[in-house]
């Protein structure tokens, strides 16, 4: 019987052969996985929580004189979270927060965000989901009402019942309560906090990334 000598070296030379492309394959998908695990890493950042200010509204310290709020937005990969504290306010007392174009009348565009109450030490908070970033923005492209696409980078917090103003001194020279459209129902009362100390176009939400 002949034996070919070459054979075994044949068949170690197509195994190793086969052991290097198994070995390539490996690291070519672990090189991918990296890869995509870093895309993903980077499609998902956020940026980092965004804190500020409310104030009191023109006329608001003469009748509440430690009315003062808190915003802190926090940016995620679809939309934000804004959490919102007040204090220094009347006990047990309701209001309605909206994210505004202007921070003093006459308001622009406006978006009902959330109530807060605040209770019996006059403070309260509320937290709200949503896109409170420099793309907020309202359009009307027809209808009863066209604009054209509007940011509101603002925040403003009214007076839920509008006898509370008035009966706390906070609107002097007024004979009836002033109503305002600033709640669920359109009966609001006056602007108590906002974001005035920061310029009318460049306000708090055109911050966040």
């Amino acid at each position: 019987m002949n034996h070919d000598s070459s054979l075994p070296r044949r068949l170690l030379s197509t195994t190793r052969a086969k052991a290097a492309a198994v070995a390539v394959a490996v690291i070519t998908a672990a090189a991918a996985g990296v890869g995509l695990a870093a895309n993903a890493g980077a499609a998902t950042s956020v940026a980092s929580p965004f804190s500020f200010a409310l104030v009191p509204s023109t006329g608001i310290t003469a009748c509440l004189p430690h009315a003062a709020g808190r915003a802190t937005i926090t940016p995620g990969s679809l939309n934000d979270t804004m959490k919102v504290s007040v204090s220094g306010m009347p006990a047990n007392t309701g209001f309605d927060l909206f994210v505004i174009q202007e921070p003093a009348k006459p308001f622009g565009v406006s978006w009902y965000q959330t109530d807060i109450q605040a209770g019996s030490a006059g403070t309260g908070s509320a937290t709200v989901r949503g896109v409170f970033n420099k793309e907020t923005f309202s359009v009307s492209a027809g209808g009863t009402v066209t604009f054209s696409p509007t940011h509101q980078y603002h925040l403003g917090l009214w007076f839920n019942d509008p006898t509370v103003p008035f009966n706390l001194g906070c609107e002097p020279g007024a004979t009836t309560p002033i109503i305002t459209p600033f709640n669920g129902e359109q009966n609001a009362g006056i602007q108590v906090l906002n974001t005035a100390e920061f310029p009318v176009n460049a306000g708090p939400l055109s911050h966040v990334s």
